[in-house]
């Protein structure tokens, strides 16, 4: 069981680098700051072609979005979301249907306050401030009980989230708790750094995000790998991202081997469920 009694609330902070900014700096966004643009120019010297490691990240998230609209997959849950800009989870899927609804968690005032607007048009789409470890708060939160049927197969995301997460707050038994909210039929996507392929530039990164709201936490591949727990492994098993179901033609991957991931399924099928009263299509 998850203890949800102590998790702090985030201020905000505009004073350090904050990781959803600096995601959005490497993405060649505009929803970031000085600080973080400064960072990023730090890091890119230190780690030169860094910036592709963040495009193969949200390459990988496309292709599984693709993957699951192509299997009926319509509910996103999208924990540790960031800003939803630059070819993120609506985007991806809106492209392909119009019946899907993605609901983005993150806890970081700024990044909710520039993502409300973004999303204001979008009635499939909305993003929830809540804190990921506190799994009460984002299934309680208005806007996954409007959107998202849960009692119905959802695709759960937690792309380049965990390894934000540190061993003081269990991040093993927090996402069992997510997978047992699953019903059958659901998915789990998780991509994360690791230190097992390249650990002097693991490190390296893990030094500037020592700096900034955010710190990184490396785990290894077998650690990730277990983050599944006995769900049933979407061919292939969790790799280095560039090599999952990667795109025809697909250019060299970049130089740095630091993302590992995959994705996984409930095991059984779905016999049906009752939508909640006032959720919308």
């Amino acid at each position: 069981m998850v203890d949800t009694r102590s998790t702090p609330v985030r201020e905000m902070d505009i004073d350090r680098p904050a990781a959803a900014r600096l995601q959005d700096a490497f993405l060649g966004g505009s929803h970031n700051f000085g600080v973080e643009r400064a960072l990023v120019e730090r890091i890119e010297k230190a780690l030169p072609g860094i910036a592709g490691t963040y495009r193969e990240s949200r390459a990988f998230l496309r292709r599984s979005v693709e993957y699951l609209l192509a299997h009926g997959v319509r509910q996103f849950l999208d924990l540790g979301s960031g800003i939803p800009t630059i070819g993120h989870v609506h985007e991806v899927a809106r492209k392909r249907t119009r019946h899907f609804r993605v609901v983005y968690v993150d806890n970081e005032p700024l990044t909710v306050g520039h993502s409300k607007p973004l999303l204001a048009a979008e009635l499939n789409a909305a993003i929830t401030h809540a804190d990921i470890r506190d799994p009460q708060s984002v299934f309680e939160s208005p806007e996954v009980r409007a959107l998202l049927a849960v009692d119905e197969p959802v695709a759960l995301l937690m792309s380049s989230v965990l390894h934000f997460i540190p061993d003081s707050d269990d991040p093993e038994g927090l996402v069992a708790h997510y997978r047992e909210r699953l019903v059958p039929g659901s998915h789990l996507l998780i991509s994360h750094v690791t230190d097992t392929h390249d650990l002097p530039r693991a490190r390296t990164l893990a030094d500037f995000y020592a700096e900034t709201a955010d710190p990184l936490h490396l785990r290894s591949t077998e650690r990730i790998d277990a983050f599944f727990g006995d769900f049933t492994q979407v061919p292939p098993a969790p790799t280095h991202l560039a090599d999952w179901r990667p795109d025809p033609g697909t250019p060299t991957p970049p130089p740095y081997r630091l993302l590992h991931g995959g994705m996984a399924r409930t095991s059984g099928r779905f016999s049906g469920g009752r939508r909640a009263a006032g959720q919308r299509r």
